[in-house]
């Protein structure tokens, strides 16, 4: 590490040598909404990385993951590759790929909860802002938010009229299309649409079918917002979305295994001639991003929803918010589990869910108050399923009369389960400043929530005549088990903050924040191996006592910007994934502790020249039931990032360059820490080169993300035990391309 840090000093070091000097800082502070008004980044009491839509548009940034890898203490988590993420934040994290878990990192867009995973992958086009908050956010947000959450915020539609549009071509016959349109309809209505769609073929290929190249992209996505503005007091603004994704999906690396004197996976890659699977196969090419896939895995996905958001200037300096909500998801998804030839193993997901919020808010301040109270409710309705076509059709007569199936259709699982999550709560936050330079913050909510849970497990067929058959199968064999469940509990979270602000550029905080998720059940893929029995399909809420101290301050004369944070967080029934048996996933409730700390400096050394250096160091330790110890999923101990761009006049315009490179130290995909699913350090470095008109309309640049060709696993699962492979999903390699802007 040492290394490559003097590298990029002494990098830096030549660019500041350079003589040609144009234009303003790029990374210059960002105006956020963390606390539910809009406030100078630098004056909120929370560790937050920020960038606002110009400066993700000016740094060629268009996904999470590139946002992520930037922030200290993130990572991005992707259980089923592409398919769908969530974020990691201090420890805490979600790999679960089932549909009814939600993240303790919780995802907003435009102040709206986004509950499914197989929903959060979303295009980043014609942003505003994005806001990540790190450590828990239970107070004024309240869902689920124990780690920290994202908030995406989208342009707005305004009177005056403007849009852009983008084309970008790159890597695998990439075709990446993204704009947006806007202005006022009359005096009081203004419009703004915006869409993206993306195409490639694919960068995985499949040995057995060169025609059909895995995780490619076929996505699109729009989004029209109309604003009504019939008084300088009320505002309501209508928001519609709608996204298609169809894509070939399911790459997983056919790793063969052993296991340890423990039962867990050991990875015995290239080793063909001691270790091959169950069936005698073994890819020992040494290419990671080829395989003998004998099913096409794909993701079909469909989501939509309309959201309103009334904003009423009251007296006495009082606003009425009312954030009303519903939105949809539709997803139909299998993959070639084990990468091979062979009909063993390909796990399915289906999701139909249907989720509707109301939010209330009202807020006001006086001399020396701030305050903001409200009600949530939310109420999310899934018909889900998990399975598996195993191919076993030996377990089965050739002919059988009872049922009238004929040999050669494919046996295996499905799991079909029902769940309604139901909550409301109480909420406000009082801010009380003692003088202007201390201030006291104060919140409370109170949180009802409520589960119903159905679930089926059953042994079935899956004809080979097409038909869909995933997700309540008819072609019942056995019933191997099920279980009904309710949750219903009372929680609560909470929060005390001082603020000490000795000079109008440094601020000092010390906070104590009490975050809580909700309990819930799991849906395991078989059920008769769960060596736990069907009493654990039920985990306990988490809860987290998390302490903070930080400090945030701008330098010479605004030139640089340093935040630090120190953090402990005491969990109590921490929520932890692991797979036992067949693949079975569960969710345990340990107690844990975390300790840690995230420091970010911004510096604009000279005109033309920003440089952000980011550092998270996070110690995690899982108490386990066993009285063993370990520690959580995604969560390195060291995670660093940094940028350096350089822009200056050239060509009637101004040309740029620039670097960044984000570092994780080891880390695990399973609190077993095997070594199936262990990752080691690795880092992965991006280069961009653009020219601008004088004017700002058009620019076009050039890329390389993973300069390197760095290959890294982002997930991998350890079923050694029960088929003798592990699978591995790598991220992407080396990919380079370039985009056209115009601005009107």
């Amino acid at each position: 590490m040492s290394f490559r840090f003097s590298v990029l000093m002494n990098g830096l070091l030549s660019l500041a040598l350079l003589p040609f000097i144009a234009n303003a800082a790029v990374l210059e502070e960002v105006t956020v909404t963390a606390q539910k008004r809009e406030q100078n980044i630098q004056d909120v009491g929370i560790a937050i990385t920020a960038f606002s839509g110009e400066q993700m548009r000016t740094l060629g940034y268009a996904n999470a993951q590139q946002i992520a890898a930037l922030a200290p203490g993130v990572s991005t988590v992707q259980p089923n590759g592409e398919a769908n993420y969530a974020l990691a934040i201090r420890g805490a994290a979600n790999s679960d790929f089932v549909a009814n878990q939600e993240s303790p990192v919780s995802l907003y867009v435009d102040e709206v909860y986004v509950s499914q995973m197989s929903g959060a992958g979303f295009a980043l086009f014609d942003m505003e802002r994005v806001e990540i908050l790190r450590g828990p956010q239970g107070t004024l947000f309240g869902r689920n938010a124990t780690g920290g959450l994202a908030h995406y915020v989208t342009v707005k539609p305004s009177q005056e009229f403007g849009g852009y549009g983008q084309v970008t071509i790159g890597e695998h016959d990439q075709v990446k299309f993204q704009g947006a349109v806007g202005g006022g309809i009359s005096d009081t209505v203004s419009a703004r649409a915006s869409i993206s769609t993306h195409h490639n073929s694919g960068y995985v290929e499949n040995r057995l079918d060169p025609g059909n190249d895995l995780n490619n992209a076929n996505d699109y996505t729009g989004r029209v917002q109309l604003l009504f503005e019939p008084t300088d007091d009320v505002s309501f603004l209508v928001n519609g979305r709608y996204s298609l994704q169809q894509i070939r999906t399911g790459f997983f690396e056919n790793v063969s295994g052993s296991l340890d004197a423990v039962g867990n996976g050991v990875k015995e890659k290239n080793d063909c001639a001691n270790f091959t699977n169950f069936n005698g196969y073994c890819d020992a090419d040494g290419d990671n991003f080829a395989g003998d896939f004998d099913k096409l895995g794909f993701n079909d996905l469909e989501t939509y929803g309309i959201s309103g958001t009334l904003k009423w200037n009251l007296s006495n300096g009082m606003e009425l918010t009312s954030i009303t909500d519903y939105q949809s998801v539709e997803r139909d998804y299998i993959e070639d589990s084990d990468a091979s030839p062979f009909e063993d193993f390909h796990f399915f997901l289906t999701t139909d869910a249907e989720q509707f919020s109301q939010e209330i808010r009202l807020s006001g301040e006086t001399d020396n108050y701030k305050w903001v109270t409200g009600f949530y409710y939310l109420n999310i309705d899934s018909a889900d399923s998990n399975g598996a076509e195993i191919g076993l059709e030996g377990l089965v007569p050739l002919t059988d009369p009872a049922s009238g199936f004929i040999g050669g259709d494919v046996s295996g699982l499905d799991s079909p389960y029902a769940q309604e999550k139901t909550s409301w709560s109480l909420f406000g936050q009082v801010e009380y400043a003692f003088s202007d330079a201390l201030t006291l913050i104060g919140g409370f909510r109170w949180i009802d929530e409520e589960v119903d849970f159905d679930y089926t497990s059953n042994f079935v067929l899956f004809p080979r005549d097409g038909t869909l058959e995933r997700g309540g199968n008819p072609n019942v064999l056995a019933n191997i088990g099920g279980f009904t469940g309710k949750y219903d509990e009372g929680l609560w979270s909470a929060k005390v903050e001082l603020d000490w602000r000795p000079n109008d550029d440094w601020l000092t905080y010390v906070s104590w924040n009490r975050g809580v998720k909700g309990g819930g059940f799991n849906a395991p893929l078989d059920v008769a191996a769960d060596p736990r029995g069907q009493g654990q399909f039920g985990f306990q809420e988490e809860q987290v006592d998390a302490f903070e101290i930080g400090f945030k301050a701008s330098l010479a004369d605004g030139l640089a910007r340093l935040n630090v944070a120190a953090y402990y967080n005491d969990y109590k029934d921490f929520q932890a994934f692991t797979i036992l048996g067949l693949a079975t996933n569960v969710v345990s409730a340990p107690d844990a502790e975390s300790v840690g700390f995230e420091a970010e400096l911004t510096l604009n050394p000279m005109e033309g020249l920003d440089i952000l250096v980011g550092v998270g160091y996070n110690d995690m330790e899982i108490k386990l039931a066993d009285g063993s110890k370990t520690t959580s999923i995604q969560s390195p101990e060291w995670n660093w990032g940094g940028l350096a761009r350089y822009q200056w006049a050239a060509m009637n315009g101004t040309m740029a360059i620039q670097g960044d490179f984000h570092t994780r130290s080891k880390h695990f995909h399973s609190i077993s820490r095997a070594d199936a699913v262990t990752q080691g350090s690795y880092h992965v470095v991006n280069a961009r080169l653009s020219w601008t008109t004088a004017d700002e309309k058009w620019e076009v640049a050039v890329f390389a993300d993973n300069l390197t060709d760095e290959e890294y696993v982002v997930q991998s699962f350890d079923v050694a035990g029960a088929f003798g492979w592990i699978e591995e999903y790598y991220g992407r390699p080396r990919w380079v391309g370039g985009s056209i802007n115009y601005n009107f």
